[in-house]
């Protein structure tokens, strides 16, 4: 749908969006020298906005991790709250439901001392028929500090984040991106693993409805990891391996020696169409149950950015197992990934840097 109060591309398969286009606004302003939160040395970040892990650099998503690294500790204190985001305002401002990160970003937001504001989409003048671009401009002239977006169109993110002069963080757009969730991931296994750089990953289930898969994509080929694709080829994008990923259509082949099981949900809602003949079959061929994760190595973690679906994409035993399964860890590094996230860009508002409106 293309008019002059709203433009929007239409829900974009992830097929669509293997071409190379940078959604990550590019730095108008010198590079920024900012410090660790735990006072360490200074490095340089050049981002307005994070609308989506193509882009960064190895130092920037690095830089990223080792301030989210610094927030876990203190989150596990009777005392959680800091001062770093005093007097700033963070919106989140859904389009799309999503308890776990709304409420990760809220979290994050509040724990860093900003004033954040949860907006109800469902309540708003959106539903009146204001468009995305009345939306933006109406809360620019509330000056925020930092918006969290999620929208259920591919690009209204980026859009909006040209509209706005604040920060703007992408919580998820269509079939595009989830970058936060791809940095929690690169988190949550950095700790366990030590490093990203060789390992090898499998993303396994609905690709071709899965923001997180490209993100989590985007990001492990810049670290250096090696990244296996593994599904029915109904649920992967054509030309996938463009994105530098191997491509695999049996489970017991794809998680071969791996480091990483990421499971991914089916993203049934997305679906138009028949995708799978059933769930039952699907979890037969491509559900992650002990008897398939013995083709991977010992130690090989059990990833999945929830929610799960039980009995489809992935057994609960295996789900549950507390010695492999990282699930709940990935929960509690998103509220640091999330914090570090709203530091960097919270403090980048301060310069003005951001486009004035027309």
């Amino acid at each position: 749908m293309t008019s002059k109060r709203l433009i929007l591309n239409p829900l974009a398969a992830l097929a669509r969006s293997c071409r190379s286009v940078s959604l990550v606004t590019p730095a108008r302003h010198p590079y920024i020298s900012l410090a660790m939160s735990d006072g360490s040395a200074t490095t340089s970040f050049r981002h307005r906005h994070l609308l989506g892990i193509e882009g960064f650099s190895p130092d920037e998503i690095t830089l990223i991790l080792d301030i989210a690294e610094s927030h876990v500790e203190p989150n596990r204190q009777p005392d959680k709250k800091r001062s770093l985001m005093r007097g700033r305002t963070v919106i989140n401002l859904f389009f799309e439901n999503s308890t776990r990160t709304r409420t990760s970003f809220e979290l994050a937001g509040k724990r860093l001392g900003a004033d954040v504001i949860n907006m109800s989409v469902s309540g708003s003048s959106i539903k009146k028929g204001e468009t995305l671009i009345d939306t933006a401009v109406t809360l620019n002239a509330m000056h925020p500090d930092v918006l969290v977006v999620r929208h259920a169109e591919s690009g209204a993110v980026q859009l909006l984040s040209e509209k706005v002069n604040c920060a703007v963080i992408n919580a998820g757009d269509g079939s595009h991106e989830h970058p936060t969730q791809a940095l929690l991931d690169a988190l949550t296994i950095r700790r366990r693993k030590g490093k990203l750089g060789g390992l090898t990953v499998a993303i396994c289930g609905d690709v071709l409805h899965s923001r997180v898969a490209r993100s989590n994509i985007q990001l492990l080929n810049i670290m250096g990891a090696r990244v296996r694709v593994v599904a029915p080829r109904t649920l992967l994008p054509a030309e996938i391996e463009r994105l530098g990923v191997e491509v695999f259509h049996d489970m017991r082949r794809g998680l071969a020696d791996v480091d990483i099981v990421m499971m991914l949900r089916l993203q049934t809602e997305r679906m138009q169409g028949s995708f799978v003949p059933s769930t039952r079959e699907y979890y037969r061929f491509f559900g992650l149950d002990y008897e398939k994760l013995a083709a991977a190595k010992p130690d090989a973690l059990i990833m999945h950015p929830g929610p799960m679906n039980r009995g489809v994409e992935i057994d609960s035993e295996v789900a549950d197992d507390i010695d492999r399964s990282v699930i709940r860890q990935q929960v509690e590094m998103g509220v640091a990934v999330r914090m570090a996230c709203l530091e960097l860009l919270g403090r980048d508002t301060e310069r003005g840097n951001g486009p004035a409106l027309p």
